[in-house]
């Protein structure tokens, strides 16, 4: 699918990946539909945008929010051609440092967020007879690590929805693509205080991205239609490593991850 001409519906794009998606979508001459909770933010990346660039205010974890949004959307604009499902959230914390509240949030956003938003959009999609959804995940959903417990099992979920839609969506015209990249230097870490240090040290291998460069991989697995990309390079090294010597890269991760307080084991 050529991004030219096409609509591409992005979630939590008022900031880091979200805001670049759109602004990278717009490069390649689409329209972008910008949601996220921060109406003033949305504002100021529209103005910036230009163009056909529209936005609403919605929080995605919200289920009949989401339903409300989504009759505007396809009674102003239509259904859109791709779906970029970015919104999300989350504490690294241990299990049991984590409340029941905090799990919640953290299944609302990106779990069900994806889940209410490509619902809301996919009947028409499969009426139409094309699409494209993508998600972007995070490389904790092929390789937990300690003390994010909550986060990870938030991705794990998104990664098994991915592959279950794939498998739903086969031979409808709609395809399913996963964009897995390593730390991204975004607020997501200055909202979070010890999120950064909580990741395995053995992640400095792998390397980190800027929001655009994975806005620029977003927008390329949307048109090539890719299944499953991880980036930098070296991240998929590593998964694959994992998965071919689990014991030993278990070992790795735990070695080099975030230890409980007062320095006992992990």
């Amino acid at each position: 699918m050529q991004i030219a001409g096409r609509t591409v519906l992005i979630t939590g794009a008022s900031s880091g990946i979200g805001a670049a998606t759109a602004v990278a979508v717009a490069r390649q001459g689409g329209r972008p539909i910008l949601l996220a909770r921060r109406q003033e933010q949305l504002d100021q990346l529209v103005a910036q945008i230009g163009g056909d660039a529209r936005a609403y205010a919605v929080d995605c974890g919200d289920r009949e929010a989401v339903a409300a949004a989504a009759a505007k959307i396809l009674g102003e604009i239509g259904v859109p051609d791709a779906i970029v499902n970015n919104a999300g959230a989350g504490r690294f914390l241990f299990f049991d440092e984590t409340e029941p509240e905090e799990f919640e949030r953290m299944m609302a956003a990106p779990y069900f967020a994806a889940v209410y938003v490509t619902r809301a959009f996919l009947p028409a999609m499969i009426e139409r007879g094309s699409g494209h959804v993508l998600m972007v995940n995070s490389p904790i959903s092929f390789l937990a690590w300690q003390g994010a417990s909550g986060y990870a099992a938030a991705r794990w979920a998104l990664r098994g929805l991915s592959d279950a839609l794939r498998a739903d969506l086969r031979g409808t015209g709609i395809g399913v693509s996963q964009v897995v990249p390593s730390k991204v230097s975004s607020g997501y870490f200055e909202h979070n205080p010890g999120a950064a240090e909580g990741i395995p040290g053995i992640s400095r291998f792998v390397g980190s991205l800027t929001p655009e460069q994975v806005a620029d991989l977003i927008v390329d697995s949307i048109e090539r239609e890719r299944r499953l990309v991880f980036a930098p390079g070296r991240l998929r090294l590593l998964v694959s490593l994992s998965r071919l010597f689990p014991v030993l890269s278990e070992r790795l991760v735990l070695a080099t991850g975030r230890r409980r307080s007062g320095g006992g084991a992990p």
